[in-house]
């Protein structure tokens, strides 16, 4: 019997972000490429007697009821496998949070991952990514994770090679915004074709493992409407390819911008610049990482 499980709940950039139509239901059809980066919260699930789903959290803001994404995970496969044991959920955050990098989805994959293995459910990563839809657009990606191409709402996913590594300088600045409202604002139908990204140029790019080239296509049709909305993100990419950034961009409907770096001096002298130095009241967390290798992670390691 599993007792206890320590989970890494990893977050994601999108190198490249396009929005092909609004459909009749409301949602947007996308073809982006997803990367997951090397910063993660930390889960502890912990199996239960008593029944019922116990969330505590490391930042006093987030809800610990079913408003939360690992609640609704853990309950989506307690509830369908009729679990009468409980669970105590430890979410330990560091993944800045309603940033564009999937953190609230991450958290919920690890769970659903979790929930499955703690209880051998037997379900395989397909099935988990079947039910992760339900929950939210990204949670399937979370669970796969790595290097993909994202279709549909976000729930079609072609495995990519790995992207060649580099340095990844991620700064959040201090504004919120809604993913709603962006898309809401969003008119994909009236986009000229040069604000639309090339996606294929990035594909080109990771499979001949160019990073050059993929640095040079980034590109994102959301920074069309957020940018607008909040100039700090310009400001924070522009500071990024002022200290030698390859390439700078915002990730999903943002506001957390990314560089990355193929020299790492270059990298760590923008970490610095952004962290503590004169541009420091651009961002409110700022981390130094790189991509995150699915291939090279440990077996035991979600």
């Amino acid at each position: 019997m599993i007792k206890h499980l320590s989970l890494k709940a990893y977050g994601k950039i999108n190198l490249g972000l396009d929005v092909l139509r609004r459909r009749d239901d409301g949602y947007h059809e996308v073809r982006m490429i997803m990367q997951t980066v090397g910063i993660f919260d930390r889960i502890d699930l912990i199996r239960e007697e008593q029944p019922g789903i116990r969330i505590e959290t490391n930042l006093f803001y987030l809800p610990t009821n079913e408003n939360n994404l690992v609640y609704k995970a853990a309950q989506m496969l307690m509830e369908e496998f009729s679990i009468s044991e409980g669970v105590s959920i430890h979410l330990r955050k560091f993944i800045p949070v309603s940033a564009g990098m999937a953190g609230g989805s991450s958290d919920a994959a690890a769970i659903l991952f979790g929930v499955n293995k703690m209880f051998h459910l037997g379900l395989t990563t397909r099935q988990l990514m079947e039910r992760g839809v339900k929950i939210g657009a990204d949670v399937p990606y979370c669970i796969l994770r790595g290097t993909a191409l994202s279709e549909g709402i976000g729930e079609i996913l072609t495995p990519l090679p790995a992207a060649p590594q580099c340095q990844v300088l991620i700064a959040k600045p201090g504004v919120s915004v809604s993913t709603r409202s962006v898309y809401t604002n969003l008119h994909a139908n009236q986009l000229r074709p040069e604000q639309h990204p090339d996606i294929d140029g990035i594909l080109a790019g990771i499979r001949s493992q160019d990073i050059a080239q993929i640095a040079s296509k980034l590109g994102n049709v959301l920074e069309t409407v957020t940018v607008r909305e909040y100039p700090v993100i310009q400001a924070i990419k522009d500071k990024m390819l002022a200290y030698g950034a390859d390439g700078a961009l915002m990730s999903g409907s943002g506001p957390t911008v990314f560089g990355l770096f193929t020299d790492p001096a270059s990298a760590k002298r923008a970490f610095e610049e952004l962290r503590s130095g004169p541009s420091s009241k651009l961002a409110k967390q700022v981390y130094l990482t790189n991509f995150y290798n699915t291939k090279n992670a440990p077996s035991s390691e979600f």
